[in-house]
């Protein structure tokens, strides 16, 4: 009996213990990943800082579509929000601090998050598809028509961030810049890494299961759902700070149906339901884009369609999850 009590008591502790291993492990890698990035393209920086910024919105688009199983196509609603929230607030107001910036773009992330949560939450399925590519019209057609604060179809320029901490200055290269991102990349998912384990995120995955239960339970789907939505907003808010800080300009492709589209293909092709899974997805899909595009500028569209035909088809829980399954079983067969 004492021995069951003990073991009863000693089992939170070594869960506790066990995921902090695996975000210490997550952590490392995203250094030494940033490093090798740093390493291997010294003279390309930007596109790194880039596929940083988008890896925020799909991490983000993950929240809502891997762990809660809500249908969105106009997830670059949020980003943009985020990204016009933080130049606006550097053109408009004189907030150049890169870290009132982001702040700005969490708060504008959020806010998205909660009115696209309030529309999108309101049907189920191919309804939602269709709410959500409107709400993406409609931020983007907003954006172009105001543009005395917007920029318009001309963008959203004279974002000039201030020096980092008033030391770091931006410079052509985008060290800082980089840097920066790595940071903000590594604190946002450490923190996913907490929300997706706490209680919240575990009643999150209990909706995408079966939300008739969890409402009988006593739970509150779509109260759990508009929390998430807002934090999702948050984060892809930070990512479209991030990307108006590094590039210094806000444009409408931010805001895009495409890059709403794009997001949920690199989602996919990482694996749903997985922080690693979307941060994955996303490297190998701008990466390979860029490749392609620069080796063939004239069919590379078909070898990235034929990549994710491939990956479809042959490793259909995408890249990192069809890889974590295959360790899995592996580690069964082994015991």
């Amino acid at each position: 009996m004492t021995t069951a009590t003990t073991n009863q008591a000693e089992a939170p502790l070594l869960s506790g213990r066990h995921g902090l291993g695996r975000d210490l492990a997550a952590l490392a890698v995203i250094l030494v990943l940033a490093v090798i990035g740093y390493l291997l393209f010294p003279n390309n920086l930007a596109l790194l800082t880039r596929i940083m910024a988008i890896a925020l919105l799909v991490l983000s688009l993950d929240l809502v579509t891997g762990y809660c199983g809500v249908a969105t196509l106009g997830h670059a609603a949020l980003f943009g929000s985020g990204a016009y929230a933080a130049g606006i607030a550097a053109v408009h107001f004189g907030i150049t601090d890169p870290l009132l910036m982001v702040a700005a773009g969490i708060i504008g992330g959020a806010l998205a998050g909660l009115v696209c949560g309030v529309v999108i939450l309101r049907a189920h399925g191919l309804p939602q598809l269709v709410l959500s590519i409107a709400l993406i019209h409609l931020f983007h057609e907003f954006a172009n028509k105001a543009s005395s604060w917007t920029g318009g179809s001309d963008g959203l320029a004279g974002i000039a961030p201030d020096p980092l901490f008033g030391i770091f200055a931006y410079d052509l290269w985008g060290r800082t810049a980089y840097v920066f991102a790595v940071v903000l990349l590594a604190i946002v998912f450490m923190f996913l890494r907490l929300v997706v384990r706490s209680p919240f995120g575990m009643l999150c995955r209990g909706i995408k299961e079966d939300p008739i239960r969890i409402q009988a339970m006593g739970g509150s789907p779509t109260i759990a759902l508009l929390k998430m939505y807002v934090i999702s907003g948050a984060v892809a808010g930070v990512g479209g700070a991030l990307n108006a800080v590094s590039t210094q300009v806000v444009g409408l492709d931010s805001l895009s149906f495409t890059l709403s589209a794009e997001s949920l293909v690199m989602l996919v092709l990482g694996g749903t339901g997985s922080l690693f899974g979307a941060v994955t997805g996303t490297i190998v899909f701008m990466l390979f884009e860029d490749l392609v595009s620069a080796a063939n500028p004239f069919h590379w569209l078909t070898m990235v369609g034929a990549l994710l035909i491939a990956v479809v088809l042959f490793a259909p829980k995408g890249l990192y999850g069809t890889v974590a399954e295959v360790l899995a079983r592996r580690r069964g067969a082994d015991r």
